[in-house]
């Protein structure tokens, strides 16, 4: 064999030009997404910053009166029960779900059943508003189908005897945690699908009980998905509007509520005090997402690892 030279520049030798490339056109393909981003975020977002300042008994001139009657009792109040109702449909949701999604990856059901579960996650998890609040007045309402079923069946008045009542923060609550659990189910799936056989081999490899591997290995691992699915959870239930107005008919005061009302009722109309709680919401909102990312890329370096 021959060993070839490596290529020496000769003196005078013209000097290799790199190749030119061409426009890259692949930015086109988000261009529609930041477009999106602008018009139906970062206007509407701007929109309302300066629709805080703006006092709108006197000509939209500038004031900070609107940040100032924040801190009214109405509107903290409005702001502790959206708070309280998130956090418990969130904290409740992320519980069961993850039982349910362990049943479902780890349980050992027959495919048909998983598959069959999944897709219901799916469905209920979109199920919200107007509809979710009629089914379920419908359903366990003062005259509900299942209420008048069990007072037939049973002489027991579920309403009367039971003091259950659906037009409440508890009856809110339960209706919230309907869609809560399976949107915890289809985002905490993915995680507990990637725990690899490996890990819990090697656990018991090493004497590990079952208890101890959950403990030591597979929770720290799933801890980061968790918590950022809890956060996701709670900004789910912090902007639902439509289905708490037909369930409460506005009598359980909740941010949402009280910013439609501000800005487009009748008795409340004072849209600068609405466009301030707006970006109370925008604050809490943003602090949840920014957590939420967090967390999930947490999680997605540990199970990449």
């Amino acid at each position: 064999m021959t060993a070839h030279a490596a290529p020496t520049d000769e003196p005078g030798a013209p000097v290799a030009r790199p190749a030119r490339r061409g426009f890259n056109w692949s930015f086109l393909g988000v261009l529609p997404f930041f477009l999106f981003s602008i018009v139906f975020m970062l206007l509407p977002i701007g929109f309302l910053i300066v629709g805080s300042f703006q006092d709108s008994n006197n000509g939209n001139a500038f004031t900070l009166r609107n940040y100032a009657d924040l801190s009214t009792q109405q509107i903290t109040r409005a702001f502790s029960n959206s708070i309280e109702i998130s956090l418990v449909t969130a904290i409740a949701g992320a519980l069961f779900g993850l039982l349910l999604a362990y049943a479902v990856i780890l349980g050992g059901l027959p495919r048909f059943l998983r598959t069959f579960l999944m897709t219901f996650a799916g469905v209920a998890s979109n199920f919200a508003g107007v509809p979710l609040a009629l089914a379920f007045i419908f359903t366990v309402g003062p005259l509900g189908l299942l209420t008048v079923w069990i007072n037939a069946v049973t002489g027991w008045d579920l309403v009367q005897d039971g003091g259950f009542k659906i037009l409440t923060k508890v009856g809110l609550e339960i209706v919230y945690f309907y869609f809560q659990l399976p949107l915890m189910v289809l985002i905490i799936a993915p995680a507990i699908d990637g725990l690899r056989k490996d890990w819990r081999e090697a656990s018991e490899n090493m004497g590990a009980s079952p208890r101890q591997y959950w403990q030591y290995v597979a929770l720290p691992i799933l801890l980061p998905s968790i918590l950022g699915c809890t956060v996701l959870l709670f900004g789910n239930a912090f902007g639902a509007q439509a289905t708490a107005y037909q369930l409460t008919s506005g009598q359980i005061p909740i941010v949402t509520l009280l910013i439609g009302a501000q800005i487009s009722g009748d008795v409340l109309h004072n849209p600068g005090l609405g466009y301030a709680m707006a970006m109370g919401m925008v604050a809490i909102m943003g602090v949840s997402i920014l957590g939420y990312s967090f967390l999930q890329r947490r999680s997605e370096r540990w199970l990449r690892s």
